[in-house]
């Protein structure tokens, strides 16, 4: 059987260089997290709000301002291994729901989702594809998110992402590795972004979702989900 050149890459790949959200701004505490790093595939799953085991609550929650920026890490393992394997091309996006009492919600998929931070791909000089994964490996898994100024203060999930493109010429190809937070915003305003659903937001035929990103080599990317609110 030939194999594509997606599909080795996809091969090469293997579960050791999957990644998980854990920590934001320095806490694990809050964090919770999925049974193992293995990739959400369909797009239509509960488990693309949370990851799998989403709905089970931490203790306690992280106490952030609004207008501040929180830095969330990403590891395959411990803070001692890779951020995530460079050959998980992708964008890196970052969400949020208000509850009324984070340490108590359960049902992630049915929360109303805003959000707050994307970052896709951009074509260098020499026209090769840098990648906000390559960003985010090249930061040893360290990225930045700032929380809107101008929203109402409370309780939030907060949803961190990261999307690999290597096998994601064919629908149901691309994995997405999701992980969320508890935290509660402080000295916020009054904004109602507007929101969706997570399932929901994204659909298999997405031009964002289903690409082959290696020929022809895109010269562009468009990132799935709604505009960035920036409040």
């Amino acid at each position: 059987m030939k194999l594509t050149l997606a599909a080795l890459l996809a091969l090469a790949t293997a579960v050791h260089s999957h990644a998980t959200l854990q920590y934001i701004n320095d806490n694990s505490a809050v964090i919770r997290p999925p049974p193992n790093n293995n990739p959400v595939t369909d797009v239509t799953s509960s488990a693309m709000a949370c990851n799998v085991n989403g709905g089970v609550t931490r203790p306690t929650k992280l106490v952030v301002a609004a207008g501040s920026t929180v830095q969330l890490e990403w590891h395959h393992g411990g803070r001692d291994t890779q951020a995530i394997d460079p050959s998980h091309k992708g964008p890196v996006i970052t969400y949020l729901a208000k509850v009324p009492d984070v340490v108590s919600a359960t049902a992630p998929e049915s929360l109303n989702w805003f959000k707050i931070q994307h970052d896709g791909m951009t074509v260098q000089s020499d026209g090769s594809l840098y990648w906000a994964v390559d960003k985010l490996v090249a930061a040893k898994g360290i990225y930045s998110a700032k929380i809107p100024s101008s929203i109402p203060s409370g309780d939030y999930l907060l949803r961190s992402e990261v999307i690999a493109l290597h096998g994601a010429s064919s629908a149901g190809g691309a994995q997405f590795y999701m992980g969320c937070a508890q935290i509660s915003v402080t000295g916020g305003g009054s904004a109602s972004p507007a929101t969706v659903k997570l399932p929901g937001a994204y659909k298999s035929s997405d031009p964002g979702v289903t690409i082959n990103i290696y020929y022809p080599v895109p010269s562009s990317y468009t990132i799935p989900g709604p505009a960035v609110f920036s409040g």
